[in-house]
């Protein structure tokens, strides 16, 4: 098949598994092409059979905002009758599914066939939809989509409540991961890349308000107390000042690195002896996902899709949201018992590769995509 994908490029889940995704389908003899702003950042400089597409949008000065989703729609026209595409998936519904169906219409006259997929990541219906400034063309667009998939049961039923009857037509198709790459295993020097042998905890994110980062630190703070440990802090975003200045109030500053975005974070995950995600509202939970691939047992909150994976006292422990001694309380039992550590690590693993493996979902894919050629 030829498959257009359109995601945001930029650092986030969204991002990540639709680039990932199209990677495995090209492995699979696929033909992808990437129709965004800007190459996305897992995808490598030039893959067989991956081709990438620029979206450029005029700068006239009469738009005092340029009109991103419009240029989408005439690149999606363009790319679909130059290579001849059988289907577009659009990760993300705003704009990305509003600008697919504008091109469709486009295209009927000369190619009415063409099919469009919409994967739903999460703050797209959750925050974005549910804004009284977007709900309407949220609605209209996920009812164009030729079929829908959502990345969790969580977020199917939060697109019902939100949208109706809309959200019956959904599948549920998990996020993934990679199992060769995500093995802790393979990474048999990254155990001493911080030093001093203390436990290193770990979180990885774009940094936003819903990932509580202020928890983390706090949550950080009470475990070093008892046990001292090293915490890392990947990734960049509005709330990394905030994080940063937490750390200093509570005189943990030099205990926790901030590395910055970077792009190959299975090395670190191998590295880590727990993952901390205490989000408020999480739809899915990829990192958390990388993290369990890689035997990294993850301390989360109880919110959104997270509960369905992590398992609470098996590859991890929930909490409630803004339960930070109960977090703090989970890491130092699981930290201070080895036995308990190695046996959550296996069961992190085995889980991830079970029920959330590459080639299973990407095959789910592939199903969904010839069922909406026929």
């Amino acid at each position: 098949m030829k498959i257009g994908i359109t995601c945001y490029p930029t650092y986030g889940g969204s991002g990540a598994v639709a680039t990932e995704l199209g990677i495995a389908l090209a492995h699979r003899g696929h033909e992808i092409h990437f129709i965004t702003y800007r190459q996305p950042f897992r995808l490598p400089a030039f893959l067989p059979r991956v081709f990438f597409h620029e979206v450029d949008v005029g700068r006239y000065p009469l738009f005092e905002y340029p009109p991103y989703d419009l240029a989408l729609s005439v690149r999606m026209h363009e790319v679909v009758l130059a290579h001849r595409l059988d289907l577009l998936h659009c990760h993300y519904a705003i704009p990305h599914a509003t600008s697919a169906w504008i091109a469709k219409e486009m295209l009927e006259p000369t190619r009415p066939d063409i099919k469009v997929l919409t994967t739903l990541h999460g703050t797209d219906i959750t925050i974005v939809g549910q804004d009284p400034s977007f709900h309407a063309i949220t609605k209209f667009s996920i009812e164009k989509s030729d079929r829908l998939t959502a990345v969790s049961r969580f977020l199917q039923q939060e697109t019902i409540s939100a949208f109706g009857d809309t959200g019956s037509r959904i599948e549920v198709i998990p996020n993934f991961v990679d199992p060769a790459v995500y093995d802790r295993a393979r990474y048999p020097g990254s155990r001493g890349a911080f030093g001093d042998g203390r436990p290193v905890l770990m979180h990885i994110s774009n940094f936003r308000p819903v990932k509580r980062v202020a928890d983390i630190v706090r949550v950080f703070a009470r475990v070093t107390a008892e046990l001292p440990s090293l915490l890392v802090m990947v990734g960049d975003g509005p709330d990394r000042i905030v994080a940063e200045r937490e750390a200093a109030r509570l005189g943990v500053q030099d205990q926790v690195m901030f590395l910055g975005k970077i792009e190959s974070v299975a090395p670190l995950l191998a590295s880590a002896d727990l993952y901390l995600l205490p989000t408020d509202r999480e739809s899915f939970g990829l990192s958390a996902l990388e993290a369990l691939a890689s035997g990294t047992p993850v301390i989360g909150a109880r919110a959104g899709g997270l509960p369905e994976v992590v398992e609470d006292g098996v590859t991890g422990a929930l909490c409630e949201v803004g339960d930070v001694e109960a977090m703090a309380a989970a890491a130092m039992r699981i930290l201070g018992d080895r036995d308990l550590w190695h046996k959550m690590s296996r069961a992190a693993a085995s889980d991830a590769r079970a029920r959330y493996s590459l080639d299973d979902v990407v095959s789910r894919y592939e199903r969904l995509y010839a069922d909406a050629l026929r």
